[in-house]
C-alpha cells in the first residue's frame, strides 16, 4: 500500500457551480515532500495540504475535511466505465493511493502515510462543480451508484507526504460502518442513517452530523441499548 501522486490546485473559473465562481478542483501532481498540517476549525475552509487552494470552505478543506485520498484502482474502474484515460488529481483528491481501498476503511479509523497520521471521517459527496468539470452525462448518478466515493481525513499527526510512501493501517475501530456505508446511507438507503448516528465509536463530527440533519427532517434517533 503506497502513494501514487500527491496532488494540489491552485483556483481557476468555475463555470459549473451554483455558489461559487472560482474552484479549486482540478489538482495537479506534485513532486517532493509536501507538507500535511492540521488546518483548524472546519469552518476555517483552509487546506490541509501545502500550497492547495480552495474556493469553497463550507465543503472543502478545515479540520475534517483536511486531506481527501481517492485510489487508483478507482480510477481504473471508471475509465472502464466510461471508456477514457482518467489522471491522479482529476476527482480532486489530494493523495492518490494504491493498494488500499480507501472507501472500506471504517469511520474513524486511521492510517500512517509517509511521516503523518490521518484519521478516515468521511466520504465525498459529489457536487455540481464535480459533475461540471468530469463532463459526462449522468454523472453523478454513475459515481453515486459506484460506491466509490474516496476519503476525507483528519490529521492526526502533522508531516509529510510524498509520492512512493507506504501506507500501513494503525488500529482497527470496534464498528462496521465502512467510507463507503456512510456514503451509501447519505446519497441512497436514507433509512440507514439514525442507525449509523448512534454507533458507538464512529468520529464524533460524524455522529453531531448526522443528529443534527436527522433533527432537521424530524427523524428521531433510535433509543440507544443500555
Amino acid at each position: 500500500m503506497n502513494v501514487t501522486s500527491v496532488n494540489i490546485g491552485t483556483l481557476h473559473d468555475n463555470p459549473w457551480g451554483t455558489d461559487f465562481e472560482r474552484t479549486g478542483i482540478d489538482k495537479q501532481p506534485v513532486t517532493g515532500p509536501v507538507p500535511i498540517t492540521d488546518p483548524g476549525p472546519y469552518s476555517d475552509g483552509t487546506s490541509g495540504v501545502d500550497g492547495d487552494r480552495i474556493a469553497d470552505a463550507k465543503s472543502h478543506g478545515g479540520r475534517y475535511n483536511a486531506v481527501y485520498a481517492y485510489a487508483e484502482e478507482d480510477y481504473r474502474y471508471f475509465e472502464t466505465a466510461l471508456g477514457r484515460s482518467l489522471r491522479p488529481g482529476m476527482f480532486g483528491e489530494n493523495v492518490t493511493t494504491s493498494g488500499i481501498d480507501v472507501n472500506d476503511l471504517l469511520l474513524g479509523q486511521s492510517i500512517r502515510v509517509g511521516s503523518t497520521v490521518l484519521k478516515a471521517i468521511h466520504p465525498r459527496v459529489p457536487c455540481a462543480t464535480f459533475r461540471g468539470w468530469i463532463d459526462e452525462n449522468g454523472w453523478l448518478k454513475t459515481f453515486t451508484a459506484a460506491l466509490r466515493p474516496g476519503t476525507y481525513f483528519q490529521v492526526l499527526q502533522e508531516g509529510t507526504i510524498q509520492a512512493g510512501d507506504d501506507i500501513e493501517i494503525l488500529d482497527q475501530p470496534q464498528h462496521d460502518i465502512t467510507i463507503a456505508t456512510l456514503f451509501r446511507a447519505r446519497l441512497i438507503d436514507q433509512h440507514l442513517l439514525p442507525d449509523i448516528a448512534i454507533t458507538p465509536g464512529i468520529p464524533a463530527f460524524v455522529a453531531d452530523y448526522l443528529a443534527a440533519k436527522l433533527k432537521a427532517t424530524g427523524v428521531p434517533l433510535p433509543d440507544v441499548a443500555t
